[in-house]
């Protein structure tokens, strides 16, 4: 397809991505209002649209490989686009995710998150509002599900490196509960910035979960290794090189 027709669908793609998210906000809410499980289930809807929509429109078809976690786990993904929250927040039956506190203030985006159970963190505030999160869900205040924190703290391009920041390995130690690695490819296909959407293979793939007990150095080297391992291979797979794309 010539490449200014692939931009012109990508961009009735984003249109129609945020108006989706605005209708299928409204459709859910007295759903949402009544029961957290209907926001949920909204944001589980936006994300098969956007799988939907993203394969219609900019023929980029989505995948979603290993054994995805149905029981309380940390998720650690690599982080490249929206898409690979997507993916995984789709895959996941309860997930919720350590967010940016402004990013409550975001319409309809900020109060669903909220709604689901997201944790906002104000920065050099994050231990007080996960051990807050544990004691809601040990009270029954809120429900228990599946926490995702990207290791890096923000979207990564394919071949671009950055550290993973140790308070991946606080919260692992906090929480006590097992970590599921998460490698990704996505950001080849759509990637940080920009409105171009590429066609092809868009992958996330669950790892084996790293156990809980280890200490802080053993953990972070065995997470970035494992994430590494995968986002490379998902990433050659695709046909991408380290001096550009094949």
């Amino acid at each position: 397809m010539p490449k200014p027709i692939q931009w012109l669908l990508s961009l009735v793609f984003i249109v129609q991505m945020y108006l989706a998210m605005a209708v299928i906000g409204l459709i859910y809410l007295p759903y949402a209002l009544i029961n957290r499980d209907g926001a949920v289930a909204a944001c589980h809807a936006f994300c098969a649209w956007v799988r939907f929509s993203l394969r219609l429109l900019c023929r980029l078809r989505t995948e979603v490989r290993g054994e995805v976690p149905q029981t309380e786990v940390l998720i650690a993904p690599k982080h490249q686009s929206f898409l690979d929250i997507i993916l995984i927040y789709g895959a996941l039956p309860r997930a919720k995710f350590i967010m940016k506190a402004e990013l409550r203030f975001a319409p309809i985006l900020g109060w669903y998150a909220l709604r689901i159970g997201c944790v906002p963190v104000n920065r050099g505030k994050r231990g007080a509002a996960i051990t807050q999160m544990m004691a809601d869900v040990k009270s029954g205040l809120a429900r228990p599900g599946q926490l995702i924190i990207y290791p890096q703290g923000t979207r990564v391009a394919p071949g671009e490196m950055l550290p993973y920041k140790i308070g991946t390995a606080a919260l692992y130690s906090q929480l006590g509960q097992p970590c599921v690695p998460v490698g990704a490819n996505v950001g080849l296909f759509w990637p940080k910035r920009g409105i171009l959407r590429h066609p092809g293979l868009a992958v996330v793939e669950f790892l084996p979960a790293i156990p809980p007990g280890l200490s802080n150095a053993a953990f972070m080297a065995l997470l970035e290794t494992r994430v590494e391992t995968s986002s490379n291979a998902l990433l050659a797979e695709a046909g991408y090189r380290a001096a550009g794309h094949a």
